[in-house]
């Protein structure tokens, strides 16, 4: 059995320009609201309960949080949350955030932000945070077309201080060239996981030999998305489960981490004892038999 009080820091650490984190962070995106995430009719979550969360988080030693404005339900503010709970922040906290595809108050998409409307968008995400200046800004993306004008704005926030490191949500292999070539890029954050979009097994390959770290998002959640992951899972995850006296969704997580040590987990939840427990997959090491198993599993969706 894994231990439950296992610090993030059992994971490792990479390091996101100049800024140093363990590999297991913390994704905000669930805290808001209960149910699917970033709908409508989201449903708020309780305040005490998402603030109890994020502490937690932090005494467990998670020092990279992911976060958006675009996270919100009708009463409540990922971002706010995060400026609540850990205001003034730890000096070695890691937040990074996104811009892109705005929603509207009602929580409906809107269309995707232009150039000279990212300013405003990374000016909001300070005011909710109540930094002056945010450690990483990643632009999120919809499509195939090209970002250079976008991404050439979010250079320019960074020249005048209010941006420190940038990355990419979303993304294309050629959008990651297209963008390195404007300014440094740090991260790449797409959906992936174990038995979850197996095309992308290259491009996380590509971005460790560019030092660029590869942070997947519903890596637990895998086919469930923005529903959460379900209680079902494959005889292989179990099986390996029962070996380490992991969880299947530990399993995930630490399979994710095995990809390379440029790839970071960003788990959400909004349970203290999930917390825990996706903090402790950190310190999993699966061995070269059971690397081959899942990855078998992994392909077998390709």
């Amino acid at each position: 059995m894994i231990p439950e009080t296992i610090n993030a820091a059992a994971s490792g650490t990479w390091k996101l320009g100049d800024l140093t984190v363990n590999r297991i962070g913390f994704g905000a995106m669930r805290l808001p609201q209960t149910g699917k995430a970033l709908v409508p009719d989201a449903v708020p979550r309780d305040r005490d309960q998402a603030i109890g969360v994020l502490r937690r988080a932090i005494e467990l030693g998670v020092n990279h949080i992911d976060t958006a404005a675009f996270y919100f339900s009708a009463l409540r503010s990922a971002n706010e949350l995060i400026n609540r709970a850990l205001a003034p922040y730890p000096d070695d906290l890691v937040i990074a955030t996104k811009v892109g595809q705005p929603r509207g108050p009602s929580g409906e998409w809107l269309p995707h932000a232009g150039p000279q409307q990212l300013r405003g968008l990374v000016e909001e995400n300070l005011r909710q945070l109540g930094r002056d200046h945010l450690d990483l800004v990643n632009l999120r993306v919809v499509g195939t077309d090209s970002i250079a004008e976008r991404f050439e704005e979010l250079a320019e926030l960074r020249k005048a201080g209010l941006v420190r490191h940038l990355g990419l949500s979303n993304v294309h292999p050629h959008h990651l060239a297209e963008a390195r070539a404007i300014a440094p890029v740090v991260c790449v954050q797409n959906m992936y996981g174990l038995g979850v979009r197996p095309d992308q097994d290259a491009f996380v390959r590509a971005c460790g030999e560019q030092d660029v770290a590869f942070v997947p998002f519903y890596a637990i959640a895998a086919s469930g998305g923005q529903a959460g992951a379900s209680d079902g899972d494959h005889p292989e995850i179990l099986a390996v489960a029962r070996a380490h006296g992991a969880s299947p969704a530990q399993v995930r997580i630490a399979w994710t981490l095995h990809r390379g040590p440029h790839v970071l987990a960003i788990p959400g939840t909004s349970d203290p004892g999930h917390l825990a427990a996706n903090v402790a997959a950190g310190a999993l090491r699966l061995s070269r038999d059971e690397m081959a198993l899942l990855d078998s599993l992994h392909r077998r969706n390709s």
